[in-house]
């Protein structure tokens, strides 16, 4: 390979042309970190989506059906917000009261376990849970 000396005015110019370096421009890390704010945003949004929802398991839903006790909207939003507040105290198994009715819910998996009116319960003992919501 022959160079031609007056053709090059720095090393940084020969290496460039001929070692054919891949060189990253700061467009491209904005690029990236556009890119990587947008993910980071929906998977944000996806979590929230999903503590919005809250599921019954199938010994809970059992007890509801057993139990003849049927939930409104409103009592539903509100075991939900009893829910969301149990989750932002740290609390992982909570009580949450809704009117007469009694929810033992998994906080971490949204999971509603149990359900009972309170009447039910006889003595009012609660067990297995590390917090309680009365809403």
């Amino acid at each position: 390979m022959k160079l031609n000396n007056s053709q090059f005015t720095s090393i940084e110019q020969v290496t460039g042309k001929y070692l054919n370096r891949n060189t990253v421009t700061k467009s491209d890390i904005a690029g990236t970190t556009s890119s990587f704010d947008k993910i980071l945003k929906q998977k944000q949004l996806d979590e929230a989506e999903k503590t919005s929802e809250l599921k019954f398991s199938k010994h809970a839903n059992d007890r509801l059906a057993s139990r003849n006790i049927d939930i409104s909207d409103e009592q539903m939003t509100r075991l939900l917000s009893g829910t969301k507040q149990a989750n932002e105290k740290g609390i992982n198994e909570s009580l949450v009261i809704v009117d007469n009715l009694a929810f033992i819910v998994n906080v971490k998996n949204n999971t509603v376990i149990t359900a009972m009116e309170q009447s039910d319960t006889g003595e009012n003992v609660y067990t297995n849970i590390d917090g309680a919501v009365i809403i």
